[in-house]
């Protein structure tokens, strides 16, 4: 540990975080904030971009994430038309877990093209 440093964070998508939350946190971790913009299994996989990614095995890491670190937040970008419909289930899914979390813009940019259609603004 260094001399002053309060806290040791990382942000993830989860995908390994099972396998190495307890080396991390033998490390100092004290903090993670995970990335999870759905809760629909169909939109995980196209997200991340792999087949076979169990979600379940998700919340899994976020419950045991909780109860291993200090700190945790999930970052949930809302995008129009694919997932505005699910920020009540998310609040459902965390309101008993000791998480934050906090639902954030996207960055509409795509390489050299802007996304401004799957923004989500105040109406």
């Amino acid at each position: 540990k260094l001399e002053g440093l309060k806290t040791i964070a990382v942000t993830t998508n989860g995908i390994n975080l099972t396998r190495l939350l307890p080396r991390l946190k033998e490390a100092g971790l004290n903090a993670i904030n995970i990335s999870l913009d759905t809760l629909v299994p169909a939109k995980f996989e196209f997200i991340v971009r792999r087949k076979g990614t169990n979600l379940s095995s998700k919340a899994t890491v976020l419950i045991f994430a909780g109860m291993c670190v200090l700190y945790l937040q999930v970052n949930c970008v809302v995008m129009r038309g694919f997932n505005e419909d699910e920020v009540l289930d998310f609040v459902d899914f965390t309101k008993d877990l000791p998480v934050d979390v906090r639902f954030i813009e996207y960055m509409p940019f795509d390489g050299k093209y802007c996304c401004f259609e799957i923004l989500l603004g105040q109406k």
